[in-house]
């Protein structure tokens, strides 16, 4: 069986399509009437609050524009998701990848049958390949296979460790309209468990990177 989460955020993703269409019509009437009718057939339920479907600026900049948005706006928007990310307050920036891998094949979490204190996965593999052995990954992410060859081609040492923090914990600090989830700028993970991710994908033992 396959794994699920963020059960409200899939619904609104679904939703996303007709939503953008219609702002880029410019159908302003429709667009609340759509809206309306979602916040009236859905409501609370256990920890998924119907307040998950209220964009902030950047989600609605994308919305009107169909995830391409004027460069002037981008670059301010951008600027401001990464002035926001908190980093380490020791400076380290990796953890132990034994612990991201785990993290990155759990999907459990915040969905409404989920408890107020469960611990949320990183749900990973549902959008990237992790391993050359799973025999079921997401396409909607790049691959993940030898990532640090990959990326130490452009990045290395710590510039490369801040630069994978930075996108785990909030990606549109670096592509504004990208689907990957705000991880640590909504308080998703940890900055712990953002660091163990960090470590899956950059440390040399790590199966990411030994395949």
């Amino acid at each position: 069986m396959m794994k699920t989460k963020y059960a409200v955020g899939f619904f609104i993703a679904l939703i996303g399509c007709p939503i953008a269409a219609l702002a880029g019509d410019k159908n302003d009437a429709l667009d609340a009437k759509v809206i309306s009718i979602i916040k009236r057939d859905f409501h609370d339920k256990g920890i998924a609050r119907l307040d998950r479907i209220n964009q902030d600026s950047v989600q609605a900049m994308c919305t009107q524009y169909l995830n391409n948005p004027p460069i002037v706006d981008m670059e301010r928007l951008e600027a401001e998701q990464e002035k926001a990310i908190k980093w380490p307050a020791d400076g380290k920036y990796m953890g132990d990848w034994k612990a991201g891998e785990k993290l990155a094949q759990s999907g459990i979490g915040m969905t409404w049958s989920d408890k107020p204190d469960a611990i949320p996965g990183g749900n990973c593999y549902n959008c990237h390949q992790l391993s050359a052995k799973e025999i079921s990954y997401g396409t909607l992410g790049r691959s993940l296979l030898h990532f640090r060859a990959q990326f130490s081609q452009i990045r290395s040492g710590e510039e490369l460790q801040r630069y994978v923090y930075g996108h785990i914990y909030n990606a549109k600090a670096y592509n504004l309209c990208v689907k990957m989830p705000r991880f640590g700028h909504l308080g998703i993970l940890t900055e712990a468990q953002i660091k163990d991710l960090v470590a899956l994908l950059l440390d040399p033992e790590s199966p990411v990177n030994k395949q």
